[in-house]
């Protein structure tokens, strides 16, 4: 015997549900900030866990020998949050370590785009957070296994 589903029921809203992002995996990320671009591969494990591979943001554009721990968590309506340490260029002259927070929505399964704050433990009393920040955009893409 079959039963009809009404619309608007709750069989019909457990059935019209999508399923959950899925972030774990490997990400390429793009990110633009303060006038230059850069690059991380962001690689996000079960539970929570995952780190940065910093692709160009060593001195003089080069790789960062040492993945960074991050952490990443999924909202809801389909956006995702990665935070992770890092250390990135401040204008032309200098370099600081900071927090990376990207948060951004799925385009698709295999698309993220979104906004970026880095925080670092400069003072500026200009800010209201009393620290420096910049903020930026970002785009990633999955990455094959």
């Amino acid at each position: 015997m079959l039963a009809a589903v009404a619309p608007g029921s709750v069989m019909s809203q457990r059935a019209n549900r999508k399923a959950p992002a899925n972030l774990v995996g490997r990400w390429r990320v793009k990110f633009a900030m303060g006038g230059w671009n850069k690059n991380l591969i962001f690689i996000a494990r079960p539970k929570n866990v995952g780190s940065f591979l910093l692709l160009d943001t060593g001195p003089d554009d080069k790789p960062v020998k040492s993945p960074q721990p991050a952490v990443w968590s999924i909202l809801s309506d389909d956006r995702v949050s990665f935070v992770g340490e890092a250390e990135l260029p401040l204008g032309t002259c200098c370099r600081e370590w900071g927090t990376l927070n990207l948060k951004g929505k799925f385009d698709s399964s295999n698309s993220i785009s979104g906004r970026l704050l880095f925080v670092t433990s400069q003072d500026d009393d200009e800010s209201p957070f009393k620290y420096r920040a910049l903020v930026g955009t970002f785009t990633a893409t999955r990455l094959p296994k």
